[in-house]
């Protein structure tokens, strides 16, 4: 198995800077705080660490509104300390990834500045500009993801510029053949410096229709789905021309050529679509991304016959393309909240990590999963994100996410000995890694013992992979490799539940996981609460 690249089959651990550890006592995550803890990550058992933006910016998106994409913003740190968290990393055998923000800069962006200022000096077209209608309103109805128009008028330019997210995230325009380049070499100086891999952020983004033709309406009972909620009125709309134009496929191909000249390293898209899994389909594959991510797993829709339904849609799409899973990140309610409900409990954040580790392709872990972190509830007035403020009290944001890791059960979470950027809540508190580490039946020791078990299980790892029907809420598959066939079997429910299945016959159960034990009974199984089967079969 020695051939097979470092990304088919990792476990990626997504950390978030500024809530991860604060170094130098502002409140705020930084890199040399993530290098604190690598110790910490190493012995969970990843593979790689996906480190979200730490580039200048004036944060209004907290770093995904980028105003130099060549430096290190000082919050965070300096180059320095980036190329010695990249040592670092390595040392411990961990890989690097970074997120790279194509598809659109900051308002403060040097680009911009000057962009903004005429319609006829060097960069007046490196952005997304039209003219108004002859009424003065923006040339269509294209909506932005954080709410309202994706337009904003420039008065110095007497136009509208294009903002898919926030109005101070101006899109650049690829159709402009000089940026692709500036933008590819941007990603070359990272390269340089050592990283393993990109995730590229709403890599679908990058190329606008050159019609500015309108987004056709969505009827009412599509409004929901993808994380949108129809109190937004980007939920309004089919999506087909702000976004997913055929010349994108052509700059993932420029990506591809570009990482093949540093080997080894790897690019994981992030995909939101109208049909987000026939994109990745699109995208993935010979010459283009190496894998890629979408929103399916990352609703409120929880039930075997939907994570089931989302794999083998996207096999039946990508046949040998590989993908990649996640159940949480930094965008979406934590998902023991999400799909537990508001007393989810630990043994199923367990058995989630299992299951998202035990699908075929590669797997994104957002930081504090390991713990079993539930959504924290942010009051209003401590609030940071501006999707929350703009949509409280119907939508609270994505604060709740993002509140800092707490490593120690004490008021500061050991995170900062300052007042961290975001509150830490009571209830991470009775979670933190000091009392887990010393409890064997905690998430976080229930995490390792899985980790460490799956490296030595080449068929979940890499395998093929084919479900089995068991009515709710059970989900079943196998995972095959060579000669090695590995049978999972998942309770998605808080009640023992117990089945017939004739491959049981066939069955060695395999208990090192450390997930609550399964019984065979011939063909029968017993499966307590939240309980998992993993055996080998003959």
């Amino acid at each position: 198995m020695t051939d097979i690249p470092w990304w088919r089959g990792a476990v990626i651990y997504q950390i978030y800077p500024r809530s991860f550890q604060d170094s130098n006592g502002d409140g705020v995550g930084d890199l040399p705080g993530i290098i604190e803890r690598l110790d910490y990550v190493a012995g969970l058992g990843v593979d790689a660490i996906w480190v979200s933006p730490f580039f200048k910016s004036p944060m209004a998106d907290f770093g995904y509104d980028v105003s130099d994409y060549r430096a290190v913003d000082p919050m965070f740190g300096t180059l320095a300390d980036f190329d010695r968290l990249v040592a670092e990393a390595h040392r411990r055998g961990l890989r690097v990834m970074i997120d790279q923000v194509m598809s659109h800069t900051s308002a403060e962006h040097p680009w911009f500045r000057e962009s903004r200022e005429s319609r006829d000096n060097p960069k007046s077209d490196w952005y997304v500009w039209a003219d108004p209608r002859e009424d003065g309103s923006p040339p269509n109805n294209w909506q932005s993801l954080f709410g309202g128009p994706a337009w904003r008028w420039e008065p110095r330019r007497r136009q509208y510029y294009l903002h898919n997210f926030l109005d101070s995230q101006p899109d650049l325009s690829f159709h402009n053949p000089q940026v692709p380049g500036i933008v590819l070499e941007n990603l070359r100086f990272w390269l340089e410096r050592g990283i393993d891999g990109v995730r590229l952020d709403a890599i679908n983004f990058c190329y606008h229709d050159r019609l500015l033709r309108d987004n056709p309406a969505k009827p009412e009972r599509e409004r929901s789905g993808r994380g949108f909620s129809p109190d937004n009125p980007y939920a309004y709309q089919y999506h087909w021309y702000n976004n997913t134009q055929p010349e994108n496929v052509v700059f993932l191909e420029q990506i591809r050529r570009l990482l093949d000249a540093y080997p080894g390293t790897a690019a994981l898209g992030e995909i939101s679509s109208e049909d987000s899994l026939a994109t990745m389909a699109e995208y993935v594959g010979e010459g283009r991304l190496h894998m890629a991510y979408s929103f399916e797993l990352l609703t409120e829709r929880f039930s075997a016959a939907h994570i089931r339904g989302t794999v083998e849609a996207l096999q039946r799409h990508m046949p040998l393309g590989w993908p990649c899973w996640t159940i949480s990140n930094h965008d979406v309610a934590r998902v023991l909240t999400r799909w537990g409900g508001s007393n989810g409990s630990p043994r199923l954040a367990t058995l989630l990590s299992a299951m998202v580790c035990s699908l075929r392709g590669s797997v994104c872990v957002y930081q504090g999963e390991e713990l079993g972190l539930p959504e924290a509830g942010v009051p209003f007035e401590a609030l940071r994100d501006p999707f929350g403020i703009a949509f409280w009290p119907n939508f609270k944001g994505r604060d709740g996410c993002r509140t800092p890791m707490p490593w120690r059960d004490s008021p500061d979470g050991d995170f900062s000995v300052a007042a961290p950027w975001l509150p830490i809540p009571p209830e991470h508190l009775v979670l933190a890694v000091s009392r887990q580490d010393a409890d064997p039946a905690s998430p976080l020791n229930g995490f390792r013992r899985f980790l460490r078990w799956r490296h030595d299980q080449p068929a979940l790892r890499w395998g093929e992979i084919r479900f089995i029907s068991l009515s709710e809420p059970l989900l079943a598959f196998t995972r095959c490799l060579g000669g090695q066939t590995r049978l999972a079997v998942f309770n998605l429910s808080h009640k023992d539940e117990r089945t017939r299945l004739p491959v049981l016959s066939r069955a060695q159960p395999l208990e090192e996981h450390g997930l609550p034990p399964a019984r065979i009974d011939g063909e029968a199984l017993h499966l307590p609460a939240y309980g998992a089967l993993f055996a080998s079969v003959d």
